[in-house]
Formats: C-alpha cells, sequence, structure tokens
C-alpha cells in the first residue's frame, strides 16, 4: 500500500483526536451542562439575598385607635375643673376620629370662666409618638418633666394678656407607647382682669392628664 503524503497522514491521524476532543468539550461546556451551575450560582445568589434581606415584619401597635374623649374624665373632676360645664362635654370634629380625638368642656360661672381639652393622637409607632412629644415640648419651652405619668410627661403654663384681660393656661403632653395625650387648661377672672394661679391651672392639667392616660391604657 502506497504511504499517503505528511500532510494527508498527519490529518487522518489528528481527526479522531480533533472530534473526541470537540465531543468532550460539548459534554463539559454544553448548555446542559452550564444548567446545573447556573441554578448553584442562582441558588447561592438568593441565599444571600435572604440572608441580607431586612425583615417585613410589622412591630404590632400598643393602641390601634384613640379611645373616646369625652368619657376619659371622671364627672367630679369636671365639675370640679370647669364649674357650670356640661359633663358630657363636646368632640371636636376631626378629620380622622380613629387616629384623633379630643373633647371640649368649657363654662362661665359668674366671672370665672374656664377650659379644658382632652386629645388623644394615636401614632404608626412609639418611635413616631416619640419625635412629636419632642418637638411639642420644644415649642412649649420652660416647663418641667411630670413623674409617673405614661412613658414620658411634661408640663408648662403660660400667662398671657390681652385688652387688659389676664388669661393663664396649663398644658399636659404625655407619650405613652404609640399614643400623645395632650390636657389644656385655662381660665380667666373677667371681674378683676386676672388669672388664676400658675398652681391651680397646672395641677388641674395634671389631674386630668393622668385620668385621660388611664382612660387610653384601660381601653387598650
Amino acid at each position: 500500500m502506497r504511504s499517503l503524503p505528511l500532510p494527508l497522514a498527519l490529518t487522518a491521524r489528528l481527526t479522531p483526536v480533533a472530534v473526541l476532543a470537540c465531543a468532550g468539550w460539548a459534554l463539559t461546556s454544553g448548555p446542559e451542562s452550564a444548567a446545573p451551575a447556573a441554578q448553584d450560582k442562582a441558588a447561592d445568589k438568593t441565599g444571600t439575598q435572604s440572608a441580607s434581606a431586612p425583615s417585613s415584619t410589622a412591630v404590632p401597635k400598643t393602641y390601634t385607635k384613640a379611645p373616646a374623649p369625652c368619657g376619659s374624665l371622671a364627672k367630679k373632676t369636671i365639675t370640679s375643673l370647669v364649674p357650670g360645664a356640661k359633663t358630657a362635654g363636646k368632640e371636636i370634629a376631626s378629620t380622622d376620629s380613629s387616629v384623633r380625638r379630643t373633647c371640649s368642656w368649657n363654662a362661665l360661672k359668674g366671672y370665672d370662666y374656664r377650659w379644658l381639652d382632652v386629645s388623644f393622637e394615636i401614632g404608626d409607632s412609639d418611635d413616631e409618638a416619640e419625635k412629636q412629644y419632642q418637638q411639642r415640648v420644644e415649642e412649649k419651652s420652660g416647663g418641667g418633666v411630670v413623674p409617673s405619668v405614661g412613658d414620658a410627661a411634661y408640663s408648662v403654663v403660660n400667662l398671657t394678656t390681652e385688652d387688659d384681660q389676664k388669661t393663664r393656661e396649663g398644658v399636659v403632653i404625655v407619650r405613652a407607647a404609640n399614643a400623645l395625650v395632650v390636657v389644656t387648661y385655662n381660665g380667666s377672672d373677667f371681674e378683676s382682669k386676672e388669672a388664676p394661679s400658675s398652681d391651680e391651672m397646672n395641677k388641674g392639667a395634671i389631674k386630668a392628664a393622668k385620668e385621660a392616660v388611664a382612660a387610653l391604657e384601660g381601653g387598650q
């Protein structure tokens, strides 16, 4: 048999090797073999994202709605702080009564005038309520801490004069979990043009605030 020329001989010998090499490459790097590797990488990525993703679990709120404000104070407290007022009070209209409700009592007995407001505000979280509390305390500077009421409480008394008539107002702000309780209590004497004492206004507002917070906690 005549020998093949050298180039053809090499081609004949190398062809099976090339075919096997190509087949091996196809087996190791084709779509079928790439799929498991891609799946492994995707699984690793998913596991990493799941481990690092923040939790979406919402923290439950202590208070989900505002209580009925006009029923938050004892009748004897109302008649003591606002002589002559109807104990039923009057609820102020609110755009969303589930998160904010306010009741008002006011009366003029002789020449003495008194006004009392109790307001409940429900926040989405304790942190939100705390921010609102701190902001209001800063706006009402000059007061002091009220101990043992809610999670934090603050009271302040201010005197204003208009047309020679003096009015003194006591305000108490309380944070209880995700809720705020705000009490405003003021008074004037239209005969003397004077105002009640700071002590009277402060003690009255604190008394109302304590009862309002108890009503909030009792209705949760």
